[in-house]
């Protein structure tokens, strides 16, 4: 009875509780006081509506926010007071809210709502962090000045920088976060942001439990983002198994058994190897599900289709800051095909389907495999470019299982083949420095030709070989018109900067004559140079840019002693309607000799000289057999070298020095006219950092074989007149490869060779064009680089040092090399802005003076590591550690660790 009689009063009493809370009286001193009857509420009407406590907000905004409006009528108290103050607060920038009558005369009555507004940020420090930590949390919870702070603001803040902490491997992170009022701006806080991160939370060790059929090794090996942290136990494993177990078979070293599979011993190495160097071994529970999802596709893939995971458990490990991961898997039975029927084809028989697919009754079933050979299969053909070479871009295919006994499993592929498309119109957007012409021209989905996915894919591969575009940002899409069987190819491109610049500059001022003036490097190359456009000023881009063609520039000088200039135009597309290349080169270059008198002195006067002065010009065409990807180029090029030596009075030479010795020339010219033939096969998928395709290149070149037409003695002649006109002919062979094994780990192989050769008789092989193995492939002797011989590199070793040498110690040059090379790049970065990888490399080669010394199998071996990167206005720049494991007779110091800097594309 007591307790009814309480709940009783408690009803009676909750009206005036609820309006108490919304509806405070203040009186003005001289108004009398107004009674607010709770439970016989007035009607009034509002005369008057003030707002007080506002510094930032607007008074007239917030009074309509509330609904009460001058001439409104309400009953006090009511729902209208109750109603007003809930959506000031909904707005979630007021901190307190009472409404107040201020007077009242008759039925009129003056309200008053008087607030206290939440203050703002002015600002907030973090904390318990380091500065680039710190930079990261602020980008991540995105905190704007003058934002009002709430609570919900608070916590979120908390959430995000929890989250940071937590994706880095801080699971122990805590955060405080404290509002701190700021002396300088009225209602204003800063926050400060504490945060405490503990200790790393390494991975230590992932175990399955129940997987019978699938190692350990292999699962975890499908986990890209969820790694152990790096460990190698193997010797210690080793020894503590024969201090203990005393093996008497050297099976028991990997398993209880002495029967041992190569499978038992992948899994024991995989268990002591953990060479995670480059992985990181923090446990991010999102990565962790994702990764638990490839582990599931790896178990279908391999005929486990009802392969589930059942539970997973994190937990500490033994050794400090370090997690154990349990992942419960449930394998299920081994399924695999037993028939493979189709239905809806009309255009192909079942067999020439059936062929493609190439999957047999009792193959593993393996929906993965089943999926690439339907839609894109990289390895060959698969059953959508069947049809959508053809034109059929409405094809669609989808495998339905229809009927599972025992461990078979029928599937019925449903095919809806629709009609034929045809192109309608080509559209390319993103080209903003670049002429539509220079594109159209590389596109091979022409209006009025069937849809082909082939010539799609090659459209790419041809528009980014042009070099200015982001491969990244390239977009194709495909537009249907269904209503008249149609479809528009969009093609979207973003240009990148490939324009290059190579510049260093100094002044020489050590010595007389040999090292004074400039000293330094020029060089402009601009890629997508518009020759027509040089007199149109209001399209230079800063300079006449986007008709496809290539103008380089250069110039390097370093003081009297050596200057060297040049001048490229090349032109891919001669007339505009054909892709005939055509290119020209003019260049120059004197190396001068001083004779040095004491450590910093020079003689003012030459010894001699040797100018070298080349014009070539070149033209090529794309040709269709055996298919498109071949080119053939033919150049004709006129060379001169001049050699002068300074003679004293008697005739010698002036401190019997002959700059002309490595030829044997005193005095004189030397003239070689030489023809050259490339022909070339490139299918590289793109030109800085390809996935896949290959480059061949055969390079024929020949000079007229004079000695052929002469009876002359050549064995009697000096040397001067030998070489008065030069011949030889030479070859040359460059093969590469590009494979992409992982994602876009890429496997990179090559092999390169040449020699050359005399027409016979008693001509020799002259000093000219042989070749230089060893080191970086940029340095050469002077001599080396004007007489125009091909410096090839071979890391490990140090530059030149594989190169034959006459009786003197000279360098004199091969007449036969091979190289070969195998290595295995990664990108780091594939922005337009940097492209950088990083690469492991082994290679080989030797260089011959003679061709009864060449042995393809004495070879000089190396092995390293390096990294590129390419940067549009610098080129590809790269750095390579590379050891030389054979010693080179008569060079105790040419192998072993070597560093090497490179510049450019290097093709051998």
């Amino acid at each position: 009875m007591r307790r009814i009689l309480l709940f009783c009063i408690g009803l009676a009493l909750l009206p005036s509780l609820v309006h108490a809370q919304v509806g405070l009286r203040r009186q003005s001193r001289t108004q009398t006081s107004t009674e607010l009857n709770y439970a016989n509420p007035q009607e009034y009407e509002i005369a008057d509506i003030a707002i007080t406590g506002l510094s930032t907000l607007n008074a007239e905004a917030l009074i309509s926010l509330t609904g009460l409006r001058v001439g409104d009528r309400i009953r006090i108290p009511g729902d209208a007071i109750t109603n007003a103050i809930n959506k000031l607060w909904e707005q979630g920038i007021i901190g307190d809210a009472g409404i107040y009558i201020t007077k009242t005369e008759g039925d009129r009555v003056w309200l008053e709502i008087a607030l206290s507004e939440r203050p703002r940020l002015s600002g907030y420090d973090v904390e318990g962090v380091s500065k680039t930590q710190s930079s990261d949390i602020k980008d991540q919870i995105k905190l704007n000045r003058g934002r009002v702070v709430t609570d919900a603001l608070l916590k979120n803040t908390e959430l995000n920088v929890r989250k940071y902490l937590i994706e880095k491997g801080y699971l122990n992170a805590t955060v405080k976060i404290t509002p701190e009022k700021d002396q300088n701006l009225s209602n204003s806080v800063r926050l400060r942001i504490r945060v405490d991160r503990g200790r790393k939370q390494k991975i230590d060790q992932i175990n399955f439990v129940g997987n019978e059929n699938l190692a350990d090794s292999r699962l975890k090996g499908r986990m890209k983002k969820t790694k152990e942290k790096p460990r190698i136990t193997l010797f210690q494993d080793l020894v503590g198994r024969a201090i203990r177990l005393r093996p008497s078979h050297i099976g028991q070293f990997f398993s209880n058994s002495r029967e041992v599979d190569g499978q038992d011993i992948k899994d024991y190495l995989a268990t002591h190897v953990k060479p995670n160097f480059f992985s990181s071994s923090k446990f991010v529970r999102q990565e962790f599900e994702e990764d638990k999802k490839s582990v599931i596709a790896f178990y279908n893939s391999k005929g486990y289709r009802d392969a589930r995971i059942i539970g997973d458990t994190v937990y500490r490990s033994p050794k400090e800051n370090r997690l154990v991961l349990d992942v419960q898997v449930e394998e299920g039975r081994k399924y695999y095909f037993r028939t493979i029927d189709w239905t809806g084809n009309y255009v192909h028989t079942d067999s020439t389907l059936s062929r493609i697919l190439a999957i047999d009754k009792g193959d593993v079933y393996d929906m993965e495999l089943i999926q690439k050979k339907l839609n894109y299969n990289p390895a060959g053909q698969d059953i959508s470019s069947l049809y959508m070479d053809n034109g059929y871009l409405f094809f669609s295919i989808r495998p339905v299982e229809v009927k599972v006994e025992g461990d078979s499993i029928d599937v019925e592929m449903r095919i809806q083949e629709g009609p034929q498309a045809t192109i309608k119109r080509i559209i390319v957007n993103g080209n903003e420095r670049t002429k539509d012409h220079v594109i159209m021209r590389e596109i091979r989905t022409l209006p009025g030709e069937k849809f082909s996915r082939t010539n799609v894919i090659r459209t790419q591969r041809e528009i980014l070989a042009l070099g200015y575009f982001d491969q990244e940002a390239f977009g194709i899409n495909p537009v249907p018109n269904p209503a008249d069987g149609t479809v528009d190819i969009e093609y979207t491109v973003q240009e990148k900067p490939s324009d290059q610049i190579e510049l260093s500059a100094g002044w020489g001022g050590r010595g007389q004559g040999a090292y004074g003036g400039f000293i330094g490097t020029l060089g402009l190359v601009f890629n997508n140079f518009s020759i027509q456009n040089i007199l149109k000023p209001s399209t230079w881009d800063p300079l006449p840019v986007g008709d496809g063609q290539t103008l380089a520039l250069r110039g390097q000088a370093s003081g009297r002693r050596f200057q060297s200039y040049s001048f490229t135009f090349s032109e891919p597309w001669l007339g505009g309607k054909k892709p005939n290349s055509f290119s020209v080169n003019l260049s120059h270059s004197i190396q001068r000799y001083y004779n040095q008198t004491t450590l910093f002195r020079f003689d003012d006067q030459a010894s001699g000289h040797l100018k070298v002065t080349n014009l070539s010009v070149g033209l090529g065409r794309r040709v269709k057999w055996p298919d498109d990807f071949f080119a053939v180029r033919n150049t004709l090029s006129y060379q001169i070298y001049n050699i002068y030596t300074r003679l004293d009075a008697e005739g010698n030479p002036v401190n019997n020095f002959n700059p002309g010795q490595i030829i044997g020339i005193q005095n004189g010219n030397a003239n070689n006219i030489t023809f050259n033939t490339t022909f070339s096969r490139n299918s590289v998928s793109a030109p800085i950092y390809p996935l896949n395709g290959s480059s061949y290149t055969l390079t024929a070149s020949f000079t007229p074989p004079y000695s052929a037409f002469s009876s002359t003695n050549y064995s009697d002649l000096d040397l001067s007149e030998r070489y008065r006109w030069v011949e030889y002919h030479k070859y040359m062979f460059d093969a590469e490869t590009y494979t992409s094994v992982i994602g876009k780990l890429v496997l990179n192989t090559k092999a390169n060779m040449g020699f050359i050769g005399s027409y016979g008789g008693d001509a020799p092989i002259g000093p000219f064009e042989r070749f230089v193995l060893g080191g970086d492939g940029l340095s050469g002797q002077a001599a080396g680089f004007i007489l125009g011989r091909d410096i090839i590199g071979l890391r490990g070793y140090t530059n030149n040092s594989i190169t034959p040498r006459d009786q003197n110690g000279q360098m004199m040059g091969g007449i036969i090399y091979n190289k070969f090379a195998l290595q295995l790049r990664y990108p780091v970065s594939l922005a337009p802005s940097a492209t950088i990888y990083v690469q492991a490399f082994a290679e080989a080669g030797n260089n011959w003076a003679s061709y009864s010394e060449y042995n393809p199998f004495k070879l000089y071996r190396s092995a390293g590591i390096g990294a590129r990167i390419f940067m549009a206005a610098f080129g590809l720049i790269g750095i390579d550690w590379g050891y030389g494991f054979d010693q080179v007779p008569g060079q105790p110091d040419a192998s072993g660790p070597q560093f090497h800097f490179t510049i450019g594309q290097q093709i051998r």
